[in-house]
């Protein structure tokens, strides 16, 4: 979920600083790129995911616009999240924006099982979205998140224009809609795009789901009085999220979780921003903590006395929440999982 911490929204124009090559010299770099794939767009090779490029292409997104080419994209360029979700369905990007390395050079959590050495990185942080980088890829598609409406997640406001007209883009629903459906709109984006979904890890990775679900549900059923609060930390603020706000926990309230609810949430409605001295102000008995290497960790929290006077921190109920899921089955099975572990577990302290 988007806050003011790791994804400025509402200070996206103080931030939002990539793709400032110019556009003249990033058609350049495009065109300088392209004969053999042209070439290859003929003769009907194959993609990623094995399926071939055959006549025109086209997929309607969750902004309702429709994005065609004559052939089925192959060179894909995409939301670091979004890129993750397609490789656990066999569909390969050429180039990522978006967290994809940490400081030390390691994949960073939205990365998933993508190969971070093998695409070309165009933008590690919000803001960064290096234009030239990305029209010398030759992308043939853009893919993205989508928090806000008609708003492609990390490409910047200032450059948009540009990166827009070098290839069709796709935004996919991130927030006002449920795991399950952002879990199919990926799968009917990648099928589109020539991924197998009959194939035998697609299918078992959906039944490890839909078990999961289940278990989260019954867990949920079984301890009605347990109370899930969702937290960010920053050196200065603590965020509390609201459930409905976003696809994951939204699902899990629909499934029975009793989320915490802020009372004053910020213009965009996605969190209500508290001081420490503050940070009291809800009790919980479950605390779920963004895990995006952009914010703070609990195991960092340690110089915040108001933190560990909390019941939840007290009681060691306090567990990873990937505040920004890989929308597949293969990585949401577990997120279910691990929320449904915590319930079971979970003694009333609030």
């Amino acid at each position: 979920m988007p806050n003011a911490l790791t994804s400025p929204l509402t200070r996206r124009g103080l931030l939002a600083a990539g793709g400032a090559t110019a556009l003249g010299v990033a058609l350049a770099a495009c065109g300088n790129s392209g004969s053999n794939d042209a070439k290859d767009a003929e003769e009907g090779t194959t993609n990623a995911a094995g399926g071939k490029k055959s006549g025109p292409w086209s997929f309607k997104d969750d902004r309702g616009i429709t994005a065609k080419a004559d052939h089925t994209p192959q060179r894909i360029v995409a939301f670091t999240g979004t890129a993750a979700a397609l490789h656990d369905y066999g569909v390969e990007v050429v180039g990522v924006f978006g967290p994809t390395k940490t400081k030390d050079g390691k994949p960073d959590v939205q990365a998933g099982d993508l190969d971070v050495n093998k695409v070309e990185i165009i933008g590690n942080t919000y803001g960064e979205f290096n234009v030239e980088k990305y029209a010398a890829l030759n992308p043939e598609l853009l893919v993205s998140a989508q928090w806000i409406k008609n708003q492609l997640w990390y490409v910047p406001d200032q450059s948009k224009d540009k990166i827009l007209q070098l290839a069709p883009s796709v935004a996919l629903w991130a927030a006002e809609t449920t795991m399950p459906k952002a879990i199919e709109r990926h799968a009917e984006l990648a099928a589109s795009l020539g991924a197998d979904l009959k194939a035998p890890e697609v299918t078992a990775a959906k039944a490890r789901f839909e078990k999961a679900a289940a278990r989260l549900r019954a867990a949920a059923k079984a301890k009605p009085e347990i109370r899930v609060l969702i937290g960010s930390a920053s050196q200065d603020l603590f965020y509390v999220s609201l459930a409905k706000t976003s696809a994951d926990t939204l699902y899990f309230q629909q499934l029975g979780v009793r989320f915490i609810q802020p009372d004053h949430v910020d213009a965009q409605g996605f969190f209500e921003n508290l001081s420490w001295e503050n940070v009291g102000k809800y009790k919980a008995d479950i605390i779920m903590m963004d895990n995006r290497s952009s914010a703070i960790q609990p195991s960092a929290l340690g110089s915040k006395p108001t933190w560990q006077e909390l019941p939840a921190v007290k009681a060691g109920q306090v567990i990873p929440r990937t505040s920004e899921p890989i929308f597949s089955y293969d990585k949401c099975a577990p997120i279910l999982d691990a929320l449904a572990q915590a319930i079971e577990r979970a003694k009333k302290v609030s």
